[in-house]
């Protein structure tokens, strides 16, 4: 394999969880009876919208630590911590859809995931620039 290939197959699977959420969202729709471009009527529904657009928000984060990571650091580390990140989307996604009130497990396991992931590339470019400059 070349040398980021699990990133990128970290990346199309957290991209293919974000494409399921938003099919759960267009599933709950169709169950609610409430039609786009509505957003509230159905408690189900709008816990649907707000995960899918919740992982929508952390995306850019997420994604730009994993790249920057593996760069940087370490593809398997990268690719394990993204592993960790997506895990922590799906127990959010399946928590809030069920109670809102159990999102915060896998909110906090991808927040984790996903700060290792930017903080550990910020410090390592960081380190780079002091060591050996610019």
């Amino acid at each position: 394999m070349s040398p980021h290939s699990w990133v990128a197959l970290v990346t199309i699977a957290a991209l293919l969880v974000y494409f399921w959420m938003g099919l759960r969202v267009g599933v709950a729709r169709g169950k609610s009876g409430i039609a786009a471009p509505a957003m509230v009527g159905d408690p189900v529904l709008e816990r649907h919208i707000r995960v899918q657009a919740n992982t929508l928000e952390w995306l850019p984060i997420f994604l730009t630590g994993l790249w920057l990571f593996a760069i940087y650091w370490n593809d398997l580390i990268a690719a394990g911590l993204g592993v960790v990140w997506i895990v922590g989307r799906l127990l959010y996604a399946f928590g809030y859809v069920a109670d809102p009130g159990k999102r915060e497990l896998g909110f906090i396991i991808q927040f984790v995931a996903a700060a290792a992931l930017l903080l550990g590339a910020a410090g390592r470019i960081i380190w780079i620039l002091v060591t050996v400059g610019a």
